[in-house]
């Protein structure tokens, strides 16, 4: 059996060898591509196209190494329900998921679930949203910047210090 893990290298390098590969037509089979991950690829190549989507989905790929893969899937289920395409966006959301986790030294507590769509939105803030609320300003709800503009003019006295070049070195 192959392991599509073993093969993201190379696809990010070469994404348009994904959809038919015979690692993720066994990835599909045995569970572990799930409909989370297609409706994010689905998603990510409608945005970015074809080979940027296929790629942002071999960097949540990735994400499987270092995080269970219910955070993994809790963090797609959370981005795809703002829109969001990003792979950060998931490793932030599967963080978060973690951290709510109940695993600890490999013994599960309580079943971990990914959140339902409907309880997603809530846990994610959206800038994107949040700018579009209000045009005027660059991000909504935040207070105008009141500081006065930095001074560099003192700056340019040091590049009237500088010692002359050796010309005979």
């Amino acid at each position: 059996m192959l392991v599509l893990d073993h093969y993201l290298e190379v696809l990010a390098r070469k994404p348009g060898a994904l959809p038919g590969s015979t690692a993720l037509a066994q990835a599909r089979k045995a569970g572990t591509f799930t409909a989370a991950h297609e409706a994010f690829w689905s998603a990510a190549r409608a945005k970015l196209g074809d080979a940027a989507g296929t790629r942002a989905l071999i960097e949540v790929l990735l994400l499987h190494r270092h995080l269970r893969h219910a955070n993994v899937v809790a963090g797609l289920v959370a981005a795809t329900s703002i829109g969001a395409v990003s792979a950060d966006v998931v490793a932030v959301e599967a963080r978060k998921a973690s951290d709510n986790d109940t695993e600890k030294d490999g013994v599960t507590l309580e079943t971990a679930t990914a959140p339902t769509t409907s309880a997603a939105p809530a846990s994610v803030v959206s800038l994107t949203e949040r700018r579009l609320a209000d045009p005027a300003s660059v991000i909504a709800g935040l207070p105008a910047d009141q500081r006065p503009p930095p001074q560099v003019s003192v700056y340019d006295e040091l590049l009237h210090r500088r010692p002359p070049k050796n010309q005979g070195l």
